[in-house]
């Protein structure tokens, strides 16, 4: 051994033979994955995951990684609810075997849920190294997010239920005590399994709760009684259903009563919650407009509206960037996230970086163009202090002076279509202009068949409209939205545009801001969640309220 520590050689020789990692995905909302999970996945070269996780764990694999598809050996394990997967294990051990670095993905926990035992005992009898990363137990999450927590203060035994492969010893111990029993089955085997505990000796009028899709924002949640869920589920034309096979978690006892779920049900009570949003911009402008929607439990649809290209004629950007290195501005102004994008390549394409700016003072109109410089390294000089708009910087700009300003050419990078309010506005200010189109706006392809009937046909409960331009352009290529979706302009100039296609606006932004807008659009769903609580009335989605859409409406 060295004196500053162990050489490489001390340790045993690493085995060519691969590793696998049992990973739990949880009950299915993305945001349960642990760190663990979140690293083993970004290593894996195969990644085999049951079909309802895939989703989940598939955007944090790296983009080459192998995921063979697990396909369900028959119709009658399907109907069962308990689809039974061909040659997971099979995928696995080959894998593994080939020196690759596997990751097993299951629903929920490895140790919990699932058959990953004897997937385990597999790889142990062979020989092959395995971890498992512990994930949170459908059993356990779902309850959470229902809003009925499996203990209090007072202590209460807790037992976990696979109705699906329950004995009549297991029914009549959980029957005859008093623990709250948590039960995963299917929505039409609930009737069922409350009908086993009632038989082993637990009352009738004993309170439970059924949670389908449990921390999903497809989740719903129905407070009855072992006497009564039959009747509960075919009152709220629930059963019968072709997709009774889902699987719930159903929770039976006092802490699952409906007193006591009015105030703890956090998730399902949020503003948006199953709301399905269209965000009418690209992907990389909604990325944090559509975090925050989740935050509030909407379905964010993102649909780009303009395709960004590069100018028809190149040669005037490439001066203007060459003219930055050479000191031939005082100032650069950008007025949008695809601006900073357009000057951010070209700086790449010359091998430049954010250090081309010393010396030069940056503007930028915006949170999130100040946001996109930042994350390119540059802080900006000036982000207008009240509307973020050219006009708005325009009212902080400073004038020309040649004293303290030893050059008056400010380059401006811009979409060829921009107004010229900027540049009439800086001359004035005593300023040169090297006004550049950095990049041209045109309208986006049509998005697919399903997305345009559902704009039409009342499919989404809200759309959001962040410029004029994205209402015209979304009205262009996917016609105009039904008049039961719920309409939220960032200001009132795309508020005359959406008057002016035939849309009624109902939610009006207090600033020209994307996150105040959908700040304002979570404002408007609690106060008709409240509303709908105070009449007595159901609380609904406005898609719901489209003719037929209750008739067709399924529980996934």
């Amino acid at each position: 051994m060295s004196p500053t520590g162990p050489a490489v050689s001390d340790f045993p020789a690493l085995s060519a033979q691969g590793h696998v990692t049992f990973l739990g995905a949880g009950p299915g909302d993305p945001g349960l994955l642990t760190l663990r999970a979140v690293e083993a996945l970004a290593s894996a070269d195969v990644l085999v995951a049951e079909p309802d996780v895939l989703g989940v764990v598939r955007c944090h694999a790296r983009a080459g990684v192998s995921a063979p598809e697990l396909t369900v050996v028959d119709a009658q394990s399907t109907a069962a609810g308990v689809p039974v997967l061909r040659d997971a294990a099979n995928l696995v051990m080959e894998a593994a075997k080939g020196g690759r670095r596997v990751v097993r993905a299951v629903s929920g926990d490895p140790g919990l849920d699932g058959n990953a035992g004897a997937e385990m005992l597999a790889c142990a009898t062979a020989g092959i190294p395995f971890e498992v990363v512990p994930g949170v137990a459908n059993v356990v999450g779902v309850p959470a997010y229902a809003g009925v927590p499996l203990r209090d203060a007072q202590g209460a035994d807790v037992r976990f239920v696979d109705a699906r492969t329950a004995s009549e010893r297991c029914w009549t111990e959980v029957g005859a005590s008093d623990a709250t029993a948590v039960v995963s089955t299917t929505l039409d085997s609930v009737a069922s399994a409350a009908g086993e505990l009632v038989s082993a000796g637990r009352k009738p009028d004993t309170p439970l709760t059924v949670t389908v899709a449990g921390t999903t924002t497809r989740q719903r949640t129905w407070t009855a009684t072992l006497g009564t869920i039959a009747q509960v589920l075919k009152q709220a034309k629930v059963l019968p259903s072709p997709d009774g096979h889902q699987p719930v978690i159903a929770v039976v006892g006092e802490r699952s009563s409906a007193a006591q779920r009015d105030q703890l049900a956090w998730f399902e009570s949020k503003p948006l919650f199953g709301w399905k949003v269209l965000v009418p911009r690209t992907k990389e402008q909604a990325a944090s407009l559509s975090d925050q929607l989740r935050s509030y439990g909407a379905v964010p649809h993102e649909v780009p509206t303009i395709a960004v290209e590069p100018p028809r004629t190149p040669q005037q950007m490439e001066r203007a960037v060459k003219g930055l290195v050479t000191g031939r501005y005082e100032w650069i102004a950008f007025t949008s996230v695809n601006a900073v994008k357009a000057v951010r390549e070209k700086f790449e394409e010359y091998g430049l970086d954010a250090r081309a700016f010393a010396g030069i003072k940056v503007a930028a109109v915006g949170e999130q163009t100040a946001a996109a410089l930042v994350d390119f390294g540059v802080k900006p000089d000036l982000v207008p202090s009240g509307e973020q708009s050219a006009a708005g910087l325009l009212e902080d700009w400073p004038p020309y002076d040649p004293v303290f300003d030893p050059i008056d050419r400010v380059f401006l990078p811009r979409a060829d279509i921009a107004t010229e309010t900027l540049v009439a506005g800086l001359i004035e200010l005593g300023w040169e202009v090297d006004d550049v189109t950095a990049y041209r706006t045109v309208r986006a392809s049509p998005p697919p068949s399903d997305t345009r009937e559902a704009i039409k046909g009342g499919g989404f409960d809200a759309v959001l409209f962040t410029s004029s331009s994205t209402v015209r352009n979304l009205v262009g290529i996917a016609g105009k939205p039904h008049n039961v979706t719920v309409i939220a302009c960032i200001g009132p100039a795309t508020a005359k545009t959406a008057e002016e296609h035939g849309l009624r606006v109902d939610v009006l932004s207090p600033e020209p801001s994307v996150h105040k807008l959908a700040e304002a659009l979570a404002e408007f769903g609690a106060q008709r969640r409240e509303a709908a609580k105070v009449a007595g009335d159901p609380v609904t989605r406005p898609s719901e309220r489209r003719p037929g859409a209750r008739r067709r409406r399924t529980t996934t």
